[in-house]
């Protein structure tokens, strides 16, 4: 049996052995970012992979980027010139979205835990809140009726189903997330009570699927859902975010999602939500898709070394800046980012390693036994798929190393 291998890594053209980032060669971008290590993402390539689910997808579906992938000031600006809705989940990425002069109306704040602070400038803001539980219902009440602004409030629906073949499960069951869905007929009531009109719904049901099947599956659930609590509660929503739970591929043996499917479906779709929903505003919501392999982690070889038979390459970079490549975020068995010598593609000269940072637990590892062309000290070693939860997801402050510089190339 072949071993699986990484989905090829297309997006970033190599030029005498050397990879480009936004048509900069490497070691040219590295002299020009001036330290190792670091993060770059390349412009081009996530407008690139807005149009091609523009052209995937419905005209009629409006996309919204997730803030929390990359909150990096810069690739929200640009996704602000490129995307229909912004949503955030603190006040943080808040300010971030507000500081691009993006519409107020089409922001949403999403999580479970929001501050009174919080509430309060959502609501001074004028962004969409995506209520969570009935106490955040009373909370959001209250804080608007001591500011004197009507607040927007759109529904977290906790579905029940989920979707399948996700890498992260956020629907269905019992969860932190949103309201029950045989709970909304209540929180219609309770908001109606307070005075304030649902402005939508929200369902998520899941993230980082590689399956059109199950997303398309999933879809078609939350669709059915939105209609049938409109019926339930009188409601007729003037916006509707699905989700998306589209995935890439990270690992080995992972192939990329098909968009075919899910287009044709949404489509199918759009006509009963018209007729039942009117003019309603039908949103897919992602994240890491548009971003995700837009994205490298470069970290410079400091040092070479063998241990028992096994090279290593140790790196200035590590799990305190990439946490997800090292495996420990999200992962139950680690397994390798797609991982290159970004100085030395497609050299014949081979060699299985172990890429490994600077700090002292056996878990820093950004590659694990892996073959690569033949490294020495001062070469770069590039980390794909590395455009979301990357930096914003990692212990920065772990052993005290500095940080690494982010460029928008």
């Amino acid at each position: 049996m072949n071993k699986p291998v990484h989905a090829p890594q297309l997006h970033f053209p190599a030029v005498d052995g050397e990879l480009q980032v936004g048509g900069v060669p490497l070691t040219r971008l590295a002299e020009r970012v001036g330290s190792t290590p670091f993060y770059a993402y390349d412009r081009a390539l996530i407008s690139a992979r807005v149009k091609a689910v523009r052209a995937a997808l419905p005209e009629a579906i409006q996309l919204h980027f997730s803030i929390k992938a990359n909150p990096m000031p810069a690739v929200v600006q640009h996704m602000a010139t490129l995307a229909d809705g912004l949503d955030v989940a603190s006040a943080g990425e808040l300010k971030t979205a507000l500081d691009t002069g993006f519409d107020a109306s089409h922001i949403t704040f999403a999580g479970p835990g929001k501050g009174t602070h919080e509430l309060r400038r959502a609501i001074a803001s004028g962004v969409c809140i995506n209520a969570e539980s009935s106490g955040e219902i009373a909370r959001i009440a209250s804080e608007a009726e001591s500011l004197g602004i009507a607040p927007r409030v759109v529904l977290r629906v906790n579905p029940d189903f989920e979707l399948k073949a996700s890498g992260m499960r956020m629907g269905g069951g019992a969860k932190p997330f949103g309201i029950d869905a045989e709970a909304i007929p209540a929180a219609v009531a309770q908001l109606r009570a307070l005075g304030i009109e649902p402005l939508g719904l929200h369902i998520f049901a899941g993230s980082q699927s590689l399956r059109a099947e199950a997303i398309v599956d999933a879809h078609a659930q939350s669709f059915e859902l939105a209609l049938r609590l409109a019926d339930e509660c009188d409601f007729a929503p003037q916006m509707l975010n699905l989700g998306a739970g589209f995935g890439i591929p990270y690992f080995p043996g992972e192939a990329r999602l098909d968009l075919a499917p899910i287009g044709a479906n949404l489509d199918g779709w759009l006509a009963c939500v018209r007729a039942r929903l009117g003019d309603a505003r039908v949103s897919v919501e992602a994240g890491r898709y548009f971003v995700g392999e837009a994205g490298v982690y470069v970290a410079r070889v400091v040092d070479k070394k063998v241990s028992r038979g096994q090279v290593f390459l140790i790196t200035d970079g590590g799990l305190h800046h990439h946490l997800a490549a090292s495996g420990n975020f999200g992962q139950v068995i680690r397994k390798n980012y797609p991982a290159a010598i970004g100085n030395r593609v497609g050299a014949e000269a081979l060699e299985t390693v172990s890429v490994v940072g600077p700090l002292c637990t056996p878990l820093d590892v950004l590659a694990d036994r892996m073959e690569l062309p033949s490294a020495e000290v001062g070469d770069l070693v590039v980390v794909f798929q590395s455009g979301a939860y990357g930096l914003s997801a990692s212990p920065t402050a772990f052993l005290g190393h500095p940080a690494p510089v982010e460029v928008l190339v």
